[in-house]
């Protein structure tokens, strides 16, 4: 017995009990090649050889081959033989029917051989699995266990274009080092044997000393110099003389902190002056170049010549091989700075170091800048087990060649299974530019876990899938599937994909996924052109519109939101890295499997400690939907194009149940193009075109109101993460405190905004911004709106404990020119914020408006033109004017304390919708008059928008003489869509009679000299902290106006001043300035001392939350704390540079 189990088992033993067999510490695992009964199988090279295992036939393959196609069934089973000698299998396909079983090694007795799976040629096409696959049917079995390795890892040490990092040699030095700083370097072995510094501006016996140091330098070194801020004061001939002997030209002329900068072929970087001498042989190699001089900055860098490169990483790579292929992250923001390298042989490397071919041509960065983890992530893409589609040398007959010169026809791997488990394998040139086709295709599978009835629960991980032509991972109609440790590289379309709406409970963990360009398949696939023309499905006459219908290629894309993304990267995608989407309704074969809305209401899953850069929408959006309805005469758009949706997490997904948090913890985003993150409903920004912007969570009245919340977050504007300057880049110029060239996000004159406040309320609190400098034609400011924009700015936004470090504007509400057009968009016109503590405008309690709303000013408003702002006091709120008949009329809104400064408001929605909608911030206990461009419209709707109970204002709409009307008092309730009547307001005689309204009804005066109808518009209910409406619904007053026909335009300002006008009164008293000792200012000054924080705390997270509308949040000793209406919330976190997040949940 026990000479059968030594034949059968491997043995894995604790030291000293090795093939101890009686030993307990032992693990005797059965390998599945050792099996007793395996017959051997050498089938060798025959493309005409079909194969059938089955009947219970069980056999193992020992050696390379060559069939046509392998089948396995009806109790069957294939076992690959782990031997020393490399297997190569060739086949069209491999199908594992019901009862049969591919195995390649097991869970703890990986595969240890090198093995390669080659799918090649056509054939006639399979009804389900197509061709060119690996093929699991129901009841079939598929084991996959390569070798342990390290999945990816992050770069340690930062690489520098061209440098090696082999025996390199950096130095650099700022403030506090003034003077000439001299190396002493050996030109065989690059080693530095002495360096000194003399301050020659303070001393002449420092430049004496200087003298006698050069001279003594032993001939044939290197003699690298650079002056760091100021080095000529006292310099005397006579070190002059001795450095004009070694052939300098130019260090006579050595001036009082001059601008000329002697850089040579020894020395990579300097400030001011260089010297660089071999011998007396050796002159004329230097180069003079100018530099701009902004502040002391002096570096050298020798760098020796070999074509390798040594790679410092944070984890342990010993399982990585030479030959082994890695790929190095972009840290900028194009994707395509991506690099790979091949492992080289290292005896000399440390466990945390691999040697690689080559230099790298782009800056990969390897540290934290700025408070900032930017480390590059360093993926491997090469396994002991590879299974590849054998491709020919040019696209042929598909539509797929009308945009790829390439053969877009890889291998495949499709599951519908009894079990399968794949770890540790290499999938190359896999996956088809048609539907259902991937590397890797859970294809509904139903629950694959234990609710489903599998143990071990169904898994793929360790997978390095690259250079694929569609996809990497689809998940469609499962549940429950974990896949981790899985490198994406190189895909065309959705990278980690969940396809229908019903997948839930999927688990991505350590999964990285960059060089994600777009694919042909599905809509938000494409690309422009690909947009363009593709119109299959498209009702004639369509014209797409790619930046709305398609452009959505993602790195992860999550058609539900009860998924999990633990510690995953996106490092570079041609649009967003992670995008939660919305399916209505389930689509495709999953159709019918959800109820409408559901996964809109569906709480979100973990999504924690995950990272976005390089992509150029964004790093994360979490909004919008696809079209679930085929396309018809109204909606011409091809099915599952991109639509809007909104999202609001309830209690099991029903949206008549307690909303509920979705948090997202600890979310990294920097160098994305547009913006770190779009929310509708986080954590670490830089430079991202935008950082981060918060938004409502939908449109009103669909929305009830909702806040998100960012704490305790550091943003960045422009970090020392500066990139790499290549030919023909437009987006790269001038730009952080020292002027010097970087990639920028969109332009040299794009404005960069660290927060971008746009709807809300939104809350930002104990956040701290620094490195936003503006530029000659650009702005650039730490809080910031959002450009072009036609919504509402909430009133309730606010912003506390906010602190500032090297910034040149705190905020700013935009003015006309580049980027931000003519400002004449209505929420251009009326954003609005409340300093809560004065951190930012240093009035505590004020509100900071824009500086031409005069219906929020009053006289004791102070001006700040720099900012384009004022800083108020007051209570305000809104009203939203819907109309109809007609809808396309522009909205005059007057205060009365300030006649000749109207508001002018051309509507959110477009001039081409039934109906339009307004949406003014206004002064509470204050009256105002609105007037039309054209005769009135018919029907008018008041509601009132965060209004707390006895709130009002007074309104005179301007209508046409014999105008007669009928108001209507009633309450909307938003999730019913139901409206319940509350009354009718009757007409008065006498203008005071106003003020006598009530809850069931109120009244209304028709002044006809004037043409205004006056209303006292007034909440009667009362309303919880954070929601637009009441507690019983929406409070609105609805005008039905009989207009006479051939009316004029509806503009009564003639009449109605000075008739009406009012004296200005301050009823909310400016605050008293918060005193400059209050202040607090450059909190994070010290990245050490940032640093030293978060090591400090006991638990660190960045979490974005949405608090549903009546959640109560417990505080501390368990008491139930107030009232929390869906905030968006990120605590704990750091935020990043040139970033703007937008967030609308």
């Amino acid at each position: 017995v026990q000479k059968e189990l030594l034949k059968n088992t491997r043995y894995r033993c604790g030291v000293g009990e090795l093939m101890k067999l009686t030993c307990c510490l032992c693990v005797i695992e059965a390998c599945p090649d050792k099996e007793a009964g395996l017959q051997p199988w050498n089938p060798g090279h025959r493309e005409t050889h079909r194969v059938t295992i089955g009947h219970g036939r069980k056999v193992v393959l020992t050696s390379s081959a060559t069939v046509h196609s392998i089948e396995i069934v009806d109790g069957g089973k294939l076992v690959i033989a782990d031997t020393s000698r490399p297997i190569v299998l060739r086949t069209k396909h491999i199908l594992i029917g019901n009862n049969g079983a591919l195995l390649i090694g097991s869970p703890d007795c990986p595969y240890k051989g090198n093995l390669t799976i080659s799918l090649y040629g056509s054939d006639v096409p399979h009804s389900y699995f197509g061709r060119k696959y690996i093929g699991v049917g129901t009841g079939g079995t598929l084991e996959i266990h390569g070798e342990k390795k390290l999945a990816w890892t992050f770069l340690n040490r930062t690489l520098h274009p061209g440098e090696n990092n082999d025996n390199n040699y950096h130095f650099e030095r700022g403030w506090g080092n003034r003077g000439i700083i001299v190396h002493v370097v050996d030109p065989k072995t690059s080693e530095v044997l002495h360096s000194d510094r003399f301050d020659t501006y303070r001393s002449k016996d420092e430049s004496r000393r200087l003298a006698q140091y050069v001279e003594a330098v032993e001939d044939g070194m290197i003699l690298a110099m650079v002056v760091n801020d100021e080095g000529s004061n006292n310099l005397e001939d006579l070190a002059r003389k001795a450095l004009m002997k070694l052939g300098s030209q130019q260090f006579h002329q050595l001036g009082f902190r001059c601008g000329t900068s002697l850089c040579f072929v020894c020395v990579c970087v300097c400030v001011c002056v260089c010297v660089c001498a071999f011998s007396p042989q050796s002159l004329g190699i230097c180069q003079e170049q100018k530099l701009h001089m902004v502040r002391p900055h002096a570096s050298i860098t020798i760098d020796t010549h070999s074509n390798t490169s040594i790679l410092e990483l944070a984890d342990d790579t010993s399982s990585w091989k030479p030959g082994d292929t890695l790929v190095v992250a972009s840290t900028d923001y194009s994707m395509h700075q991506a690099e790979e390298f091949q492992i080289l042989p290292c005896p000399a490397c440390t466990p945390f170091q691999v040697k690689v071919q080559g230099k790298p041509s782009y800056l990969h960065m390897g540290e934290e800048v700025d408070g900032v983890d930017m480390r590059a992530e360093v993926g491997l893409l090469t396994q002991n087990i590879l299974i590849r589609g054998e491709m020919e040398p040019r696209c042929y007959g598909t539509e797929a060649c009308k945009f790829f010169n390439f053969d877009t026809f890889g291998g495949h791997l499709k599951h519908g299974f009894k079990a399968v488990h794949i770890q540790g394998v290499e999938l190359m040139h896999m996956g088809q530019q048609s539907m259902g086709h991937y590397p890797v295709h859970f294809h509904m599978n139903g629950d694959v876990d234990e609710q489903g009835g599998y143990n071990p629960p169904t898994y793929v991980q360790g997978l390095s899938i690259h250079h694929s032509f569609s996809r990497c991972v689809t998940v469609h109609g499962s549940n429950g599937l974990l896949v981790k440790d899985v490198v994406g590289y190189d895909a065309l379309g959705h990278c980690f994909f969940t396809e229908d709406g019903p997948e839930e409970r999927n688990t991505f963990e350590h999964c990285l996924g960059l060089l994600v360009r777009a694919g042909t398949l599905l809509p938000s696939d494409r690309n422009s052109r690909m947009c363009r023309h593709i119109t299959d499905g498209a009702f004639p006459g369509y014209v797409a519109n790619p930046r709305q219908d398609c452009s959505a290629t993602s790195t992860f894309w999550m058609a539900n939101p009860n998924n999990n993304l633990i510690n995953c990267a996106a490092a570079g995608s041609e649009e967003t890295g992670f995008w939660f989407i919305f399916h209505h309704v389930p689509t495709g074969p999953s159709e019918g499997m959800y109820s409408p809305g559901y996964t809109e209401h569906t709480p979100m899953g973990v999504f924690r400690n995950n990272r976005a850069h390089s992509n150029y929408r964004a790093g994360m959006i979490l909004d919008n939907g696809v079209k679930t309805t085929q396309a018809n005469e109204k909606d011409k758009r091809p099915f599952l194009s991109l639509v809007g949706a909104r999202y609001g997490p309830h209690q099991d997904s029903d949206p008549l149940k307690p909303r509920v948090p979705a948090l997202i913890h600890h979310f990294v985003a920097y160098k994305n193009q547009d913006h770190g993150a779009w929310l509708r409903g986080g954590d670490v920004f830089a430079d991202n075109g935008i950082g981060l912007t918060l938004a409502s969570g939908g449109t009103f009245p669909d929305d009830d109101g909702s806040k998100q919340e960012v704490k305790n977050s550091l943003f960045v504007g422009e970090s020392e993460n500066r990139g790499t300057p290549f030919p023909d880049n437009q987006n790269w110029g001038p730009g952080g405190q020292d002027l010097n060239g970087r990639s920028l996000p969109r332009g040299v004159n794009f404005p960069i905004r660290g927060m971008q406040i746009y709807d809300g309320p939104i809350n930002v609190q104990n956040c701290t911004f620094r490195k936003y400098v503006a530029l000659d034609g650009r702005h650039t400011s730490a809080i910031g709106f959002r450009l072009n924009n036609s919504w509402q700015s909430c009133p309730n936004n606010n912003v506390s404990d906010i602190m500032f470090d090297d910034i040149t504007s705190r905020v700013f509400f935009g003015e006309p020119g580049p980027w931000f057009n003519k400002m004449q968009m209505d929420g251009d016109k009326t954003t609005v914020f409340h300093d809560v503590d004065g951190s930012v405008s240093e009035y505590p309690g004020a509100f900071l408006v824009k500086e031409d709303n005069w219906l929020l000013r009053h006289p004791d408003c102070i001006d700040v033109p720099d900012w384009r702002a004022a800083i108020c006091s007051g209570h305000y709120a809104q009203i939203y004017v819907q109309i109809r008949h007609p809808a396309n009329l522009n909205m005059k809104m007057v205060k009365d304390e300030y006649p000749d400064r109207p508001l002018i408001l051309e509507g959110a929605l477009g001039k081409k919708r039934h109906y339009q909608q307004f949406q003014p911030v206004v002064t509470l206990a204050k009256g105002y008059t609105v007037h039309w461009d054209r005769a009135a419209p018919a029907e008018v709707i008041v509601w009132l928008i965060n209004f707390n109970r006895d709130d009002w204002i007074n309104v005179g709409f301007c209508y046409p003489k014999g105008t007669n009307f009928t108001i209507i008092s009633d309450i909307h309730n938003r999730l019913t869509k139901q409206t319940r009547k509350q009354g009718v307001f009757q007409k008065m005689q006498q203008r005071e009679k106003l003020e006598h309204s009530h809850p069931g009804w109120g009244y209304y005066y028709w002044e006809e000299e004037t043409g205004l109808l006056f209303l006292k518009v007034k909440a009667h209910n009362d309303k919880a902290d954070l929601a637009f409406c009441s507690v019983k619904g929406c409070e609105r007053i609805k005008i039905n106006a009989f207009i006479p026909k051939g009316s004029g335009p509806s503009d009564c300002m003639a009449e109605a001043y000075p008739a009406h006008a009012q004296m200005p009164i301050v009823d909310v008293p400016m605050p008293q300035k918060r005193p400059a000792n209050q202040l607090v200012r450059n909190a994070f000054s010290s990245m050490w001392w940032f640093i030293k924080e978060l090591v400090d705390r006991p638990s660190l997270t960045l979490t974005v939350s949405i608090l549903p509308a009546g959640l109560k949040r417990p505080l501390p000793g368990g008491q139930a704390g107030g009232v929390q209406h869906s905030p968006l919330q990120l605590q704990e976190g750091l935020c990043l540079c040139r970033g703007v997040c937008h967030t609308k949940l």
